[in-house]
């Protein structure tokens, strides 16, 4: 397999699948169609084969496909067979907002640390973690082998603050910032910017309107 010819498409869709994979896991389906996972998922049977091809199929003509086989191997592709540790630079709303929320530890997720400038949050216990100050970063990342930075920061301090994760070992960053960081090209960046996807969602509101006139 050569991820160089796989599109982003393809991969972006790896995830959907996986989640209604877990699904059918919940409910004990042993087996299921590429056929049945279209109509769960309303993506082709067609669009499903090609995709899973990609990878080398991971099914059997007549047979479909083991689900608990067929999600640890998405779950190899996406690289979430293995624990990731995560920080989260900037405390406020958004980054207490991600910090709670759960669902991200069944992938593999684990936030083990929070940081802010902001004194006033210092000391906050958000779920099991306490809010540290922004000078007990570099130690922090280099002691628990944090591979992930999520930030949560204003755009005029998101770009210092990765370069500074960059030198400590960061290899990857999830992005809520709306900059573009200047990190090396071996450097992983997902860029996560909310107010675009809410402008997409506007775009097709009023596309909608527009085919209803």
């Amino acid at each position: 397999m050569d991820d160089k010819n796989i599109s982003q498409a393809v991969i972006g869709r790896l995830p959907r699948y996986l989640r209604y994979l877990g699904e059918l896991k919940d409910s004990n389906v042993e087996r299921v169609s590429s056929q049945e996972l279209s109509e769960l998922m309303n993506v082709t049977a067609s669009q499903i084969r090609q995709d899973f091809n990609n990878f080398g199929g991971f099914g059997q003509q007549g047979y479909g496909y083991k689900v608990n086989f067929l999600y640890d191997e998405i779950a190899k592709i996406l690289g979430i067979n293995k624990t990731h540790h995560l920080i989260i630079v900037g405390a406020g709303n958004l980054g207490q907002a991600l910090a709670n929320y759960m669902n991200f530890e069944r992938r593999g997720f684990h936030f083990t640390g929070i940081f802010d400038s902001n004194e006033a949050l210092t000391g906050k216990k958000i779920r099991d973690m306490y809010v540290q100050p922004m000078s007990n970063l570099e130690n922090f990342v280099k002691e628990n082998a944090i591979d992930i930075a999520v930030l949560t920061i204003p755009k005029t301090s998101a770009v210092k603050v990765a370069e500074q994760l960059v030198s400590y070992g960061v290899k990857a960053f999830w992005n809520f910032a709306h900059v573009d960081l200047n990190v090396p090209d071996d450097i992983v960046v997902e860029n996560v910017h909310l107010s675009d996807s809410l402008m997409k969602l506007s775009y097709n509101i009023t596309r909608k309107e527009q085919e209803n006139e």
